[in-house]
C-alpha cells in the first residue's frame, strides 16, 4: 500500500484551486505527468476518486470536497505547530501577520508599527489592509495572527478583545475651523455645507449616512473618495469638511475635529484572533504594546473598560494559556470597515 505524504495533500489542493492539472503543475513547479501520477496514487491509497476529469475543467467529487476540507485543516494545523516549535520567547526574532481595516491605517497602524520596532526590532511584521470579513476569514484560515477591526457580530471562532471606543467627528482644516472644539456644531448647520466623504464601499460611510438620515440633515456631498489619505489632503487644501474618526487629527496638525450635536455614533475597536489558537510570543507582545499605546494616547475606553492586564476577552492570558493553566489547545471551549 502506498504511503500518504504531505505533498499529496498539497498537490490535491493545488489542482482543486486551479481546476487544471496544467496550471497546478506550473504553480507547483513539477511536471504534469508527475502531478497526475501523484494524485492517482493518492486516490488508490484512499480507494476513492477525488477528482472528476471528464469536463473542460477538473472538479472535486463529493468525496474530494470532504477530503480537501480536512486536508486544508491538517496543513493549517501543521503550519501552526511548526511556528509554535520555533517560537522565540525572548523576542530576538519572530514574525507577526496583522490584518487591519482601512480606517486604522490612517492613525493606528503607523504608531503601532513604530512601537513594535522600537521595543522588538527583531520581530518582522506583515500588514494586510482589507475588509473586516476578509480579516476574520484569514484569521480562521491561519493566514493572519491578529486583526484590528470593530466589535460586533463575528464569524464563529473569532474572538474579540475590546481596545477603545472610536468617535467620529466633523473634520475641517485648522484654518477653516468654524468654532471652538468645546462648542459642538448643531447637525442642522451642515444643511448648506459641502462635504468630502468616504465612498459607499466603506462601512464608515454607512454609519455617516444613517446619522444624517436619522437627523434629517442633507449636506451636499461634493467629493467621494475611497482613500482616507486622499480625504485628509482634500480637506487640508480646500474649504470642504469631512467626517472621520477624530483620532486621525492627533497626528495631523493641519486638521481639527469639530464635535456635532447630537454626537455621531461611536464604535468599539477590538483586537481579533482565532479562538483557541496558539499565540506566538510576537503576537502576545503586540497585544501588550497595543494596550499600552491605547492608554498613552488617551483613547476613550471601551464599554466595560479594558480587560485586566494579561487577560483577553476569551479568558486566555497574555502568554497564550487559559487561566486554568492548561495549554490553549486543551481548552474544551468551542470556538468589516
Amino acid at each position: 500500500m502506498a504511503v500518504l505524504e504531505l505533498r499529496h495533500l498539497r498537490y490535491l489542493l493545488a489542482v482543486a484551486e486551479h481546476g487544471s492539472f496544467t496550471r497546478a503543475a506550473e504553480d507547483l513547479h513539477i511536471s504534469q505527468p508527475t502531478l497526475s501520477q501523484q494524485i492517482r496514487q493518492l486516490e488508490r491509497t484512499l480507494g476513492v476518486r477525488l477528482l472528476d476529469r471528464t469536463g473542460r475543467t477538473v472538479r472535486l467529487t463529493d468525496a474530494g470536497t470532504v477530503y480537501t476540507d480536512h486536508a486544508r485543516r491538517a496543513l493549517r494545523d501543521l503550519a501552526a505547530a511548526e511556528r509554535a516549535v520555533h517560537d522565540v520567547q525572548d523576542l530576538s526574532r519572530g514574525h507577526l501577520r496583522l490584518g487591519v481595516t482601512p480606517t486604522f491605517t490612517a492613525y493606528l497602524t503607523g504608531p503601532l508599527t513604530a512601537e513594535l520596532h522600537a521595543r522588538h526590532p527583531g520581530i518582522g511584521l506583515t500588514v494586510v489592509e482589507t475588509t473586516q470579513d476578509r480579516v476574520e476569514a484569514a484569521l480562521l484560515a491561519d493566514d493572519l495572527d491578529l486583526g484590528i477591526a470593530f466589535a460586533g457580530d463575528h464569524l464563529p471562532g473569532v474572538a474579540p478583545t475590546p481596545l477603545f471606543t472610536e468617535t467620529l467627528s466633523l473634520v475641517t482644516a485648522a484654518a477653516q475651523r468654524p468654532r471652538a472644539a468645546s462648542d459642538p456644531l448643531p447637525v442642522h448647520a451642515l444643511k448648506d455645507r459641502q462635504l468630502a466623504l468616504l465612498s459607499a464601499d466603506f462601512a464608515t460611510r454607512g454609519h455617516i449616512d444613517a446619522y444624517f438620515a436619522r437627523h434629517r440633515a442633507a449636506p451636499r456631498i461634493a467629493v467621494e473618495a475611497n482613500s482616507i489619505q486622499a480625504l485628509t489632503e482634500i480637506v487640508r487644501r480646500t474649504d470642504l469638511a469631512t467626517v472621520l474618526p477624530d483620532a486621525i487629527t492627533h497626528d495631523h496638525a493641519h486638521l481639527s475635529p469639530v464635535p456635532l450635536e447630537p454626537p455621531l455614533p461611536t464604535r468599539t475597536v477590538a483586537l481579533l484572533h482565532r479562538q483557541g489558537a496558539y499565540r506566538t510570543a510576537a503576537a502576545r507582545a503586540f497585544t501588550r504594546l497595543t494596550r499600552d499605546l491605547v492608554r498613552a494616547r488617551g483613547y476613550a475606553p471601551p464599554p466595560g473598560g479594558l480587560p485586566a492586564d494579561g487577560l483577553s476577552a476569551d479568558g486566555l492570558s497574555a502568554d497564550g494559556l487559559p487561566t486554568d493553566g492548561l495549554p490553549a489547545g486543551n481548552d474544551s471551549a468551542s470556538a468589516v470597515d
